[in-house]
């Protein structure tokens, strides 16, 4: 994983920090009052930091599963925000912040080899992903026109409820980070010799 942190040019592979996402969003409750949320250009750190604690493979069906952890991700992002909540007005912008500790992850993948001018590689075939987070704290500042109270509600409700939002956050969140794995995975396969991957 050092190598990882590092990037590794020679494969085309940069540093992984910043993991930048473009876009996310949250609804919460129905109704033109419902509460909703954007948060875009969302920069995560500490992804470099992971472990792997656990491999289980199949080399015959080409099927792979990792379990992983990394202890602490903190995140920031813009957000936009409409709708009531907390029976406050909540329509605005602002920053978002949010630092995650704890964060178990498993990857599964299955992949078939082709043959390259002689050489067997593996192509990606399927993978999947799930995540959970141990501790959350997170929170928005500089609200827009200095709504001191939005800020409070916003902020109260947020750390009340973080479980909560981070389980209307992860279809989204889950859609973006398969994309970064896959595009990383790809790479990797398409670099690395099959014999490579079983010496």
């Amino acid at each position: 994983m050092a190598n990882m942190q590092r990037g590794i040019p020679e494969l085309g592979i940069s540093k992984p920090e910043p993991i930048v996402i473009d876009e996310i969003g949250i609804s919460l409750g129905g109704g033109p009052d419902g509460y909703r949320a954007t948060f875009r250009n969302i920069e995560a750190y500490g992804v470099s930091n992971t472990t792997v604690t656990a491999v289980r493979s199949d080399i015959d069906t080409h099927q792979f599963q990792y379990t992983m952890y990394i202890p602490k991700i903190s995140a920031r992002a813009q957000y936009e925000s409409s709708g009531v909540l907390i029976l406050v007005q909540a329509s605005g912008g602002g920053n978002y912040w949010g630092e995650y500790e704890g964060i178990k992850c498993k990857v599964y993948i299955k992949a078939a080899p082709v043959s390259i001018n002689g050489r067997e590689f593996l192509k990606l075939q399927q993978m999947k992903m799930d995540f959970s987070v141990k501790k959350i704290e997170m929170g928005v500042d500089n609200v827009h026109n200095g709504n001191a109270v939005l800020q409070a509600a916003l902020n109260l409700f947020i750390n009340s409820n973080s479980q909560e939002l981070l389980k209307e956050m992860k279809p989204d969140l889950k859609r973006k980070l398969m994309e970064l794995m896959r595009s990383f995975v790809d790479n990797l396969f398409e670099n690395i010799p099959y014999d490579a991957w079983i010496a």
